[in-house]
């Protein structure tokens, strides 16, 4: 500050002792500078010593963004003297550095007139006030809306590096804004930002990183990007030694990779993205870290990358940010590995680099959704190609853990959970351990769930568990209980009118009367109401073969139709399986 007021005497109170600026400047320019002065004059001339302090004291009365302050800076501004506008553009800078808020056009018109100046000194300064004004939200708008790209892409084309860092950390500012960044890219800035984004200079390279980054959060914008040859480079300064760089350019691929087609791109160009992010997992910047799994969470929805990140050793650092105490670094490493658990080939590495008991662990994050479902998601997926990896799992705890936590998650998880234990059921020999663990005691409930999701998953759980089981004494018992019991389940499934719930019920009721447990058979026969609707099935004509069956009214049914010709077939080997007990357990329940 103290070195700005003396350059402000220089330039317009006679610091040049060959200019007699009594001669040299206008009326209203020799008025606006005394005025100028008198705002400042106990800054400049009493108080040298204490001129921090007093400077904030001064711009706290004194508002230099309207009314005579803001005319005689003006008055500088549109001068044909640069010294008298030199001192204007300083004087904006730093009113602003200490003063943001909210300004009209007749602030940022003198200021975006400085920006045009073939001068270095006014063009560093009005940048920087510009940039210092572009913090505020209504600021950023208007300052597009009058036309302030235009200038500052300019400046950013600058041989020198103060303009350019200034006019890239104010164009980084305006791309802040959602209503700022279709215009920012279309305004032909692209180009100059990726160029700077390799400056020699940190502070250049860290706005321009940051600025591309701001531009990377539409599909439009991210395509603009990429044709503007940004992924080069972002790719390339990942090796940076700038924190910050690396963060900016490790979130804007992450966002870039979002898109199929750039995932493609960056697949066959860059050869070296997998490596550099996992090398940045293992640093020692937590925000680095997690933008880095990230970025490869998003590459990991192609089977290339889920495949291509085991093999350059992304499992171990991933593990470790797992089981890391920060929040942020454990939800996006479960989120990583969860696409990575989608290829079959990766479920034994993963289960073998030791992901089951920390993933169990997670199960309990019970403040934290997303972290609970990528957690089960993903041990569904390690579950889902082999008996061995079943069989794994459910010793890690798994089950355990969902039948403990199941009932009070939200619908998300109790969705993701019941999955995972249908998938676990599909094993035959794992039936009788899940039916050990008690799963019925939540299965059963939860086919009464709000959700549909949540209602098939448990009914599919339950008819998977319901085939070769060996003993059937279970079913028996939980024909009644817990809430309905199985009973109540398959009513409610058979009475829903909906095919894929009939489907689920009346297979899971084939199942039960293949057990050749005849005691648990006369229990379903004698249960009149789930029979009545089996009947009721049984006696629908369908149409298969092209050729329109013809039979109760409203009753023929198209193959097509939601698979309803195969509920059709079920419910009629069920009626079939029963044959005499059939009617042999009717009679006995009318005689009773």
């Amino acid at each position: 500050m103290a070195d700005f007021c003396r350059r402000l005497f220089a330039s317009c109170c006679g610091g040049r002792s060959k200019v007699d600026y009594d001669n040299v400047l206008a009326d209203s320019e020799r008025e606006a500078v005394a005025d100028l002065l008198n705002y400042l004059e106990n800054v400049t001339r009493a108080l040298l010593p204490f001129l921090p302090t007093l400077a904030y004291c001064v711009r706290a009365e004194t508002d230099f963004f309207s009314g005579e302050p803001l005319a005689a800076l003006s008055t500088l501004v549109y001068s044909q003297n640069i010294d008298l506008q030199r001192s204007a553009s300083l004087t904006f800078a730093e009113i602003t550095e200490r003063d943001v808020r909210p300004v009209d056009r007749a602030t940022l018109e003198p200021i975006l007139f400085l920006l045009e100046s073939p001068d270095i000194e006014v063009q560093r300064a009005a940048s920087a006030a510009l940039g210092n004004l572009a913090v505020d939200g209504q600021n950023k708008v208007l300052i597009v809306s009058l036309g302030g790209l235009t200038p500052l892409i300019r400046q950013m084309n600058s041989p020198n590096v103060e303009v350019q860092c200034n006019a890239v950390g104010c164009i980084t500012n305006l791309a802040t804004h959602e209503e700022n960044k279709a215009r920012i890219a279309r305004s032909g800035a692209l180009a100059p930002l990726t160029r700077l984004a390799k400056s020699k200079d940190m502070r250049v390279q860290r706005n321009a990183t940051g600025a591309l980054l701001n531009m990377t959060h539409s599909d439009d914008n991210r395509q603009q990007l990429v044709a503007a040859g940004a992924i080069p480079v972002l790719v390339s300064l990942l090796s940076s030694p700038d924190t910050d760089v690396q963060y900016y350019c490790t979130t804007a691929l992450s966002n870039i990779a979002v898109d199929s087609a750039n995932r493609k791109r960056l697949a066959q160009t860059e050869t070296k993205l997998v490596q550099s992010l996992v090398h940045l997992m293992k640093g020692q910047a937590p925000k680095v870290q997690c933008q880095a799994a990230l970025a490869l969470r998003n590459l990991a929805s192609d089977e290339k990358y889920q495949l291509e990140i085991v093999r350059a050793g992304g499992l171990p650092p991933l593990l470790n940010l797992l089981q890391s105490s920060y929040l942020p670094l454990i939800l996006s490493a479960v989120a990583c590995i969860r696409n990575i658990s989608i290829h079959p080939m990766n479920e034994s590495p993963i289960i073998d680099a030791g992901f089951l008991r920390p993933l169990v662990d997670l199960l309990g994050s019970t403040d934290n959704e997303e972290i609970q479902c990528h957690a089960i998601s993903t041990l569904r997926n390690l579950a889902a190609s082999s008996d061995r990896n079943k069989q794994l799992v459910l010793e890690a705890g798994a089950v355990q853990k969902c039948k403990e936590l199941v009932l009070e998650v939200p619908l998300s998880v109790q969705s993701e959970m019941t999955a995972a234990i249908a998938v676990l059921a599909l094993s035959d020999d794992l039936k009788p351990h899940l039916l050990d663990l008690g799963v019925f005691d939540v299965l059963i409930p939860l086919t009464e769930s709000e959700s549909i999701e949540v209602q098939g998953n448990s009914a599919a759980a339950l008819g998977n568990l319901s085939s070769k089981v060996g003993d059937y004494t279970l079913f028996q018992t939980s024909w009644s209980h817990p809430a309905g019991g199985i009973h109540g389940y398959l009513a409610r499934f058979l009475n829903s009118g909906d095919p894929t719930f009939q489907h689920i019920a009346i297979w899971t009721l084939l199942q039960l009367l293949e057990s050749n447990d005849r005691n648990l058979i006369q229990t379903i026969f004698t249960s009149k109401d789930v029979m009545e609707v089996v009947r009721e099935i049984s006696r629908r004509e369908v149409e298969s073969d092209g050729e329109g069956n013809t039979g109760n009214a409203g009753g023929d049914v198209e193959e097509s139709e939601d698979g309803e010709a195969e509920v059709v077939a079920l419910a009629r080997r069920c009626l079939e399986i029963g044959g005499g007990l059939e009617g042999a357990a009717a009679g006995s329940g009318t005689a009773s």
